[in-house]
């Protein structure tokens, strides 16, 4: 039986802390009223906003997909592979952690905040050794349209994930209308709107809303205003 879970905007946890300003759509957090638990394999969902000159000092990670998606000013990488380099809008940052990494990331800019998504997906390759890709989308190569920025094939378009898992931005007209085909039986597909307005199976999502649905084979999305949507297609089981 198909199922969906609905995450109004407003229902994200929220944490200000001065240089950081975040959202999060899922949080395990004791503080976090709604408890909104992983979806599958999507773990983590932030909206973060990081003030000039601000940023996360060197931590490291594990066994974890980590996906970082600026949507306005850009942020300074450095990690433990030896990258230094600036991850900019439109472009796509993956961090296939593996065995283990290092990292910081900071606000590129002395003047201005950079806010942007940061992802996180279970891997089904714990114990591959640590991998970084970085790769710039021209937007107007998802205007009306899903662009592919992600997926488990290092032969397929976008960064190259150790999951069954693909990602997919679009930047839609007012009327748009498309199906979205579920990759893989298992798979369960999060929906969730940057900007504007849209309809998918039936329901209104608006800025920041976001929409899970499993046990479906695929989905009908229309934009009734101008919208920006990131779709997030991954297993169900962990």
């Amino acid at each position: 039986m198909a199922q969906t879970i609905f995450h109004p905007a407003a229902t994200r946890f929220h944490a200000a802390y001065g240089w950081l300003d975040a959202y999060r759509s899922f949080s395990s957090s004791a503080l976090d009223p709604t408890r909104q638990r992983a979806f599958g394999a999507l773990q983590v969902l932030n909206n973060d906003t990081v003030a000039a000159g601000q940023g996360f000092g060197t931590h490291p990670h594990q066994q974890m997909e980590i996906i970082t998606i600026p949507l306005a000013g850009a942020l300074q990488h450095q990690d433990s592979l030896g990258h230094r380099v600036v991850i900019g809008p439109h472009e796509v940052q993956l961090m296939s952690a593996g065995t283990g990494i290092s990292h910081s990331e900071r606000n590129h800019s002395a003047q201005y905040p950079v806010n942007f998504l940061q992802i996180w997906l279970t891997t089904d390759q714990p114990q591959a050794p640590p991998r970084y890709d970085q790769q710039y989308f021209a937007p107007e190569n998802r205007h009306n349209q899903l662009l592919q920025v992600a997926s488990p094939s290092p032969d397929d378009a976008g960064v190259w994930l150790r999951q069954q898992a693909w990602l997919y931005m679009g930047s839609l007209d007012a009327g748009f209308a498309t199906t979205y085909q579920v990759k893989n039986a298992g798979n369960g597909v999060y929906v969730l709107v940057l900007q504007g307005e849209v309809i998918l199976n039936g329901q209104v999502l608006r800025q920041h809303d976001g929409l899970g649905s499993w046990n479906v084979d695929e989905l009908d999305l229309r934009a009734t205003s101008p919208a920006e949507v990131l779709v997030l297609d991954v297993p169900m089981q962990a």
